[in-house]
């Protein structure tokens, strides 16, 4: 049991530093990947396409956090 919220924990760690470093990338640099200078519309929409992935995550986080309480209710 304590092993599933352990790891539940440093995962969550880990997107939430993995989210913090892909919001600095995307607002500190100034030439993307293809070369296209970034305006504040092109970051913002890069930063949507981010958090759009990130809440993915977030989505399939709490249900592994619905199941570990409903696990942890049964034992």
């Amino acid at each position: 049991m304590k092993f599933r919220w352990i790891s539940w924990w440093i995962t969550n760690i880990i997107w939430f530093i993995l989210f913090a470093v892909g919001t600095v990338i995307v607002w500190t640099r100034e030439i993307d990947g293809a070369g296209v200078t970034q305006t504040p519309i092109l970051k913002l929409v890069a930063f949507l396409v981010l958090l759009i992935a990130f809440i993915i995550l977030i989505i399939i986080q709490v249900v592994w956090l619905f199941l570990n309480l409903k696990i942890s209710r049964n034992k």
